[in-house]
C-alpha cells in the first residue's frame, strides 16, 4: 500500500483568499444574501475555464468577483478562514500562507487597514482552533496602477512581524510588466517581507526572469513556464527560488492541456525548489491534497520524492525555524514508518 498523503506534513504557500472558500459555503452565503450565482458556480461547478485569451480571463475574473461578493460580513470572513484552516489540517497542511488583496474588500469593512486587521485577527483565531499555522501575504493587483501597489506595500510593512509575511502581485500577467511594480516591492523588501509575485503562468520565461531580476523574487507564483528555458531553470535552482506550482489550476486555465503536460517533474529534476499549491479551489475544484496525489499518479513521484516536495514547501515557507524542524522531522517519520 502507498503511504497516505494526508498524513505527510506539508506547507501550502499558494492559496488565494476568496478562492479558498468551500463551494458549499458559497452556495449557502449566496442563498442567504439573495446573490444570483451563474450555472458555472452551481450545477456546472467546477466551471470550465480557459484563460489563455482575453475573453477567457474575463470570464474567470467575473466568476471570481461574483464569489467575492458574498463575503459581506465580518462573520463571513471568519468563517472562510476557519473552514480553510480545517481543510488544510485535514490534508496534512501544517502551515498556510494565504494571499489577499485588501482593496477588494475595503469598501465593506471600513477601509484597507480595517480589512487587513480583520483578516489577520480571523487568521489567528483559525490557526489556534485548527493547529495549522497561518500567515498572510498582501497582494497587489497587476491590472491596477503601480501607485496602488505602493499603498498596499506600505500597509503590509506596518504589519510585518504581526502576521504579514510577504508581498505579492497577482492577476493577469499579460496586462502589465513586473518591473512596473519594482517600487512597491522595494518597500516590502526593506521591511523584511518576502517577494512572491506571480509569473510564468500565462506569459513565458521572460515573465519569470523579470520577477527575479526586477522584483528580487524569493518565490514565484506558478513559474511553470520557466521550464521552457534550461538557463532560467538553472538560475532558479542555483538561487533556490521556489516555484509555487499549481497543476490543477494550470489545466483549468489552459496553461497546460492535461495534468501530464504541467512540467512539474522537469522543474523538480532541474533542482528548482517546488511548493505545490491549489491556487483557487473554489474555481478549480481541488485543494492541496489532490496536487500531491497528481504528483504520485501523473508524474510518477516516488515516496522519497514526495517527501522532498513536502520538505521544499516547508523550507520555502516563513514558518518559525523551530516549527520547521518539527515538521521536517515529521516528514522523516512519514517516510520511514511501515506502510
Amino acid at each position: 500500500m502507498a503511504r497516505p498523503l494526508h498524513t505527510l506534513p506539508k506547507a501550502h504557500l499558494h492559496l488565494h483568499f476568496t478562492g479558498s472558500m468551500r463551494h458549499t459555503t458559497l452556495l449557502e452565503l449566496a442563498a442567504e444574501q439573495g446573490v444570483h450565482l451563474p450555472d458555472a458556480l452551481v450545477q456546472d461547478w467546477p466551471p470550465r475555464l480557459r484563460a489563455t485569451d482575453e475573453r477567457g480571463w474575463f470570464r474567470f475574473q467575473r466568476l471570481y468577483d461574483i464569489a467575492r461578493s458574498v463575503l459581506r460580513r465580518e462573520s463571513d470572513v471568519r468563517r472562510l478562514l476557519r473552514e480553510a484552516a480545517q481543510d488544510e489540517a485535514a490534508e496534512g497542511s501544517r502551515w498556510l500562507e494565504i494571499q489577499v488583496d485588501p482593496s477588494g474588500y475595503a469598501s465593506r469593512f471600513g477601509g484597507l487597514t480595517a480589512t487587513l486587521e480583520l483578516v489577520l485577527d480571523a487568521a489567528r483565531d483559525a490557526a489556534a482552533a485548527s493547529g495549522t499555522g497561518i500567515a498572510v501575504i498582501v497582494a497587489a493587483n497587476r491590472t491596477r496602477h503601480p501607485l496602488d501597489a505602493k499603498t498596499l506595500a506600505r500597509l503590509a510593512t506596518q504589519y510585518a512581524g504581526q502576521g504579514v509575511v510577504g508581498f505579492g502581485l497577482s492577476n493577469d500577467e499579460r496586462r502589465a510588466r513586473a518591473r512596473d511594480f519594482d517600487g512597491a516591492f522595494r518597500i516590502a523588501k526593506r521591511a523584511g517581507l518576502l517577494a512572491v509575485p506571480h509569473g510564468g503562468e500565462l506569459s513565458g520565461p521572460a515573465s519569470v526572469a523579470e520577477c527575479v531580476d526586477d522584483l528580487s523574487a524569493d518565490r514565484i507564483g506558478h513559474g511553470v513556464r520557466a521550464a521552457e528555458s534550461p538557463r532560467l531553470m538553472e538560475r532558479l535552482a542555483d538561487r533556490q527560488i521556489t516555484c509555487e506550482v499549481c497543476p490543477t489550476s494550470n489545466v483549468g486555465l489552459g496553461v497546460a492541456r492535461t495534468a501530464e503536460d504541467v512540467p512539474l517533474k522537469r522543474l523538480f529534476d532541474a533542482g528548482v525548489p517546488i511548493a505545490l499549491g491549489a491556487d483557487d479551489p473554489l474555481l478549480f475544484g481541488a485543494r492541496l491534497l489532490p496536487q500531491y496525489e497528481l504528483a504520485r499518479s501523473s508524474y510518477g513521484f516516488t515516496d522519497p520524492e514526495l517527501a522532498e516536495l513536502a520538505r521544499q514547501s516547508i523550507r520555502s515557507s516563513t514558518a518559525p525555524e523551530s516549527y520547521k524542524k518539527e515538521l521536517l522531522a515529521g516528514i522523516d517519520t512519514w517516510l520511514t514508518e511501515d506502510r
